[in-house]
């Protein structure tokens, strides 16, 4: 059997599909293909389990000519848009998509009419695969990290932090970046919160969070580490794969740190954990504490977010308590 996955984007949405490469390989003995944008095609190709990964280029007929000749048996659309349907059209074979609940997440954000399914959307993208027999073995996510992006943080800490006795303690990662602007928190308050732990914190960020992760940790203490755009994503998840605990926004980040069962304290602005993408984990295992405004009406405002609030008052994010995160590592 030779099955196609098809998820264009983005990191965490790529990561929540592990467990459907996992049950292709494992319990149908699937070659497994998969077709994605070029800059994830990385944390693919780290995965054992994955057998060949196409990308998109800006000649999609060519692409979809080549991989014609593939002769997929099925086809697993997890992504479920025009540029996938035409991938589906052009490839032949048998075909299943995953139910993205458009209508219900439309009726929340704008009418705030709950019709949201309790489910994870990794349930939902692993309903795809029942016509093959393939159910979700309960394991949770994965992420690989090749050998050359392990990162010792034990030196790292050592190297750059103040540390009287030269052994490098537990340390907290905070993810400080995500997508939208309303996904994250304001760096008043990211400051505010690391200057209330008592323990080092490494910042986590891409380099658009370089200069942002500079000033927090001058501003916070000599506690606090920048790694902002130091790392690749593979070292990145190095870093959170070695923390004590993670605290993160709703960000792809969220979702590698619980395929490695880290506890997790989630910070939730303008998205809401119900859309189901709050951070899954192995079957008997929650390690999530989940902070967010529940009483706002405008909440939530968007299904994915924005680079500004709305309703300029952003208190999804304002209202949050530095001493609910800090209560929540303990």
């Amino acid at each position: 059997m030779k099955v196609l996955i098809i998820r264009f984007s983005s990191i965490g949405d790529i990561v929540l599909t592990t467990p459907v490469i996992r049950g292709l390989k494992e319990q149908a003995g699937a070659e497994v293909h998969y077709l994605t944008k070029k800059g994830y095609a990385g944390i693919l190709k780290a995965n054992p389990m994955v057998d060949k990964v196409y990308t998109l280029t800006d000649d999609y007929a060519a692409l979809l000519k080549e991989m014609k000749q593939e002769q997929y048996d099925y086809v697993i659309d997890l992504h479920n848009n025009l540029r996938s349907l035409r991938a589906k059209m052009s490839l032949g074979g048998k075909s299943y998509s995953f139910n993205k609940i458009n209508t219900e997440k439309w009726l929340m954000v704008n009418l705030k009419w709950d019709k949201l399914p309790d489910k994870h959307i990794v349930h939902r993208y692993m309903e795809t695969l029942s016509s093959l027999g393939v159910s979700y073995d309960g394991k949770g996510l994965d992420y690989f990290i090749p050998e050359e992006d392990e990162v010792v943080m034990s030196n790292f800490l050592i190297s750059n932090v103040l540390l009287e006795d030269k052994q490098a303690p537990a340390y907290i990662a905070l993810v400080i970046g995500a997508a939208h602007a309303t996904k994250r928190m304001p760096e008043e308050k990211i400051i505010e919160l690391c200057k209330a732990i008592q323990q080092p914190v490494v910042l986590l960020g891409g380099p658009g969070e370089a200069e942002q992760g500079r000033q927090i940790a001058d501003a916070a203490g000599g506690h606090v580490f920048n790694t902002c755009g130091m790392f690749s994503l593979h070292q990145s998840a190095s870093v959170v794969k070695q923390a004590s605990k993670v605290i993160t926004h709703d960000t792809g980040m969220m979702h590698i740190a619980a395929a490695f069962s880290k506890p997790i304290i989630s910070v939730w602005g303008n998205t809401i954990p119900a859309f189901g993408m709050y951070p899954f984990y192995p079957d008997g295992i929650n390690q999530n504490r989940t902070i967010e405004v529940k009483e706002l009406s405008c909440r939530p405002c968007s299904k994915i977010g924005y680079q500004e609030c709305p309703k300029g008052h952003f208190r999804c994010m304002k209202d949050i308590g530095v001493g609910e995160i800090v209560d929540k590592l303990t």
